[in-house]
């Protein structure tokens, strides 16, 4: 008779075989989440175009009327939306799937599965989320302002698996914190508040002095978003400023998973 023990402690092979065996539970998590959020909604898919619009809007008033934010050859409202678009996927990731098992509570106390799959089935959702709103960023770029992305467009998914590498990352650090600490639940709606503004989501970096570019790269975010506007408009790569904040992100990720990896196994007991 064959038996399975089930151990929090695991090995990263076996971590990682089980994590496949229970795919299908990752995606129908995901599959839920995309119900929950459309389902008897009034304005639906229209909120995911509206909320970037609103903000591009107001940063377009505040920052390029009033402040005389220079967007070089490229229209404000284009270089905003395009860092809206990440800005909102890791916003909604981050606030989502940090509180994955405090909504879940019931089923992480009745049900095994890798717990990881509750803050990862989020970007599903997020992904979704993205592609609508990049639709309507199309329908602006190329028939209101006449701006077509160029064959860099077709490196796009890398920047978009580098966007759901660091939401995830953040995620798993913030969720067994907020299991532990419930303070946490109001830390991250001021933490997402202030970021916005730490982050490039209204200024180009080329308008960032040399030596100030390293320091902004520090948010990962910022490579993402330089990557983002180098393949929709052909904004210029700054590679010391992409390579930190890709070190940033394989350090946040590295940790992360070590982090909550050794958390999981309280998960029930304090949930």
């Amino acid at each position: 008779m064959n038996e399975i023990i089930i151990s929090p402690k695991k090995p990263w092979k076996a971590l990682l075989s089980e994590l496949w065996e229970y795919r299908e539970v990752f995606l129908f998590l995901g599959w839920r989440d995309i119900l929950v959020q459309y389902k008897q909604t009034v304005i639906g898919i229209l909120w995911i175009v509206i909320r970037p619009l609103l903000t591009v809007a107001i940063f377009t008033i505040i920052f390029s009327k009033i402040a005389g934010i220079s967007s070089k050859n490229v229209p404000y409202a284009l270089l905003v939306f395009s860092g809206m678009l990440v800005w909102q996927f890791f916003a909604d990731t981050l606030v989502h799937a940090s509180h994955s098992f405090l909504t879940n509570a019931q089923l992480i106390s009745k049900t095994y599965f890798p717990r990881v799959m509750l803050p990862a089935s989020r970007l599903l959702c997020s992904v979704v989320d993205l592609a609508i709103a990049f639709v309507f960023y199309l329908a602006i770029s190329m028939g209101y302002y006449r701006v077509f992305p160029s064959l860099y467009f077709l490196l796009l998914p890398i920047f978009v698996l580098w966007l759901a590498v660091i939401s995830l990352s953040l995620s798993l650090i913030f969720a067994p914190l907020i299991v532990r600490y419930r303070d946490f639940r109001h830390i991250i709606p001021f933490f997402i508040q202030l970021g916005v503004y730490c982050t490039p989501v209204g200024f180009s970096l080329s308008i960032v002095p040399g030596f100030l570019k390293v320091l902004v790269a520090l948010n990962p975010l910022s490579g993402v978003i330089n990557g983002f506007r180098f393949c929709l408009f052909n904004e210029p790569l700054y590679v010391i400023s992409l390579i930190v904040s890709l070190v940033v992100t394989v350090i946040i990720s590295i940790t992360s998973v070590i982090y909550f990896k050794r958390s999981e196994e309280f998960f029930a007991d304090l949930i």
